[in-house]
């Protein structure tokens, strides 16, 4: 079966039935099967050969947005009517990235094949989660897969959103932060020395602070390769550490929820997700139990993962949905009490969207007044870094002047 979607793309020059040149690319498993292709497409082929990776110009990865773009472009192309398998090719071709063409022309040979569409997502579980295969396959399975299709695009585009503003609210100060140490890292290591040659000739006890200053200097200008060096190996440790133990990914989790404004952040994008995800499962016809696995998976954060596989439990012993919440006292009033609503008017999936919704606006509120609250404390930081380091270069030369 690996071998039936193993395709190679192969660039062709030849004429078609009309006698004209022609020239392009084709998909295929080898050399035959190319060439078998052309022919059925009425080409005279007098060059095949595979085309070849470029060496320095590597290829853009796959991201989780390409795939919201996949999945939305073929919902939509399905509502029109157009077959699954031609979707596949019209979306392909609209691609420009070439890993996300080969990954769609995969899927789309594999379902040509009577694999079914569900199947063929599974054979590429970095790009397609479990999440993503069952939804698809409650759509096969239901006979309504253009619809399904529609819930899980929108379900993608509104996670991508979710992320794209916790990115937005954490990108910025970070940059300047980089930028901040870097900028004193050079003032250290290339214009303190000048000052030190400086202060050498004026035979007089230094400042305190200026001899720290030029103490750190000198201890950076020894061994900045190893302060490089240790702050990428803790960088590396710990995303290491994070994910390999358990216990360490717990910890974390449970201290970014601590975190001033941003743990704010934090829980409102998690509380978002769960109830995003529980709603689109829900809505799809899994059964609440399979649907809550789901949404443990997909919560992003262990110690909210713990708390829904809880939740699990309970409903699987008999206990309501909204009681099962309610008795995790890590998740707010509000969801629990949309839960009730939803689970008395029988119309669950939509109490929930309607607090994804909430709590969406509320990561996004929450966004625009960190970058608000940021400014002014990260000009403060930039102040007493840069500042600093000029009060103690010219705190000597003040000094001597008020000497003389």
């Amino acid at each position: 079966m690996a071998s039936a979607i193993e395709t190679h793309l192969f660039t062709f020059k030849g004429k078609n039935r009309k006698g004209e040149k022609v020239d392009g690319e084709v998909r295929a498993n080898n050399l035959v099967g190319a060439k078998s292709s052309l022919r059925k497409q009425g080409i005279i082929s007098t060059s095949v050969k595979k085309k070849a990776k470029p060496l320095l110009n590597r290829p853009k990865k796959i991201v989780p947005a390409d795939i919201a773009i996949f999945t939305r472009q073929l919902a939509t192309m399905m509502k029109a009517g157009v077959p699954l398998v031609q979707s596949f090719e019209i979306v392909a071709d609209g691609s420009d990235k070439p890993l996300m063409k080969e990954l769609i022309y995969e899927i789309r040979d594999a379902v040509s094949a009577g694999g079914g569409f569900a199947n063929a997502l599974r054979k590429h579980p970095r790009q397609f989660d479990d999440l993503f295969c069952s939804l698809v396959e409650s759509g096969e399975t239901a006979g309504a897969l253009e619809t399904m299709l529609d819930r899980v695009a929108t379900y993608k585009e509104k996670t991508e959103q979710l992320k794209a503003k916790i990115k937005k609210a954490l990108t910025y100060p970070t940059a300047v932060m980089v930028v901040a140490m870097i900028v004193t890292g050079i003032l250290l290591i290339k214009v303190v020395p000048i000052f030190a040659e400086t202060f050498a000739g004026f035979g007089a006890d230094l400042p305190a602070f200026t001899l720290f200053v030029l103490g750190l200097s000198e201890s950076l200008q020894n061994s900045w390769m190893m302060v490089l060096f240790l702050i990428g190996a803790g960088l590396i440790g710990f995303r290491e550490a994070r994910f390999r133990s358990n216990k360490f990914a717990y910890q974390v989790d449970k201290y970014m929820l601590k975190v001033p404004v941003v743990g704010k952040i934090v829980y409102n994008s998690i509380i978002a997700r769960f109830a995003r995800t529980l709603a689109t499962t829900f809505s799809a016809g899994v059964p609440i139990v399979d649907a809550l696995e789901s949404v443990a998976g997909a919560a992003g954060n262990r110690l909210y993962s713990d708390a829904i596989m809880r939740v699990r439990d309970d409903v699987m012993t008999g206990i309501q949905l909204q009681q099962a919440i309610k008795s995790r006292k890590i998740f707010p009033t509000l969801l629990h009490q949309m839960a009730a609503i939803g689970e008395e008017s029988g119309a669950l999936d939509e109490m929930l969207e309607k607090a994804a919704i909430y709590y969406e606006e509320a990561v996004d509120n929450s966004v625009d007044n960190l970058t608000s609250l940021l400014e002014p404390m990260i000009m403060s930081v930039l102040g007493v870094l840069v500042g600093g380091l000029l009060i103690a270069m010219y705190l000597p030369i003040f000094q001597l002047g008020n000497v003389v």
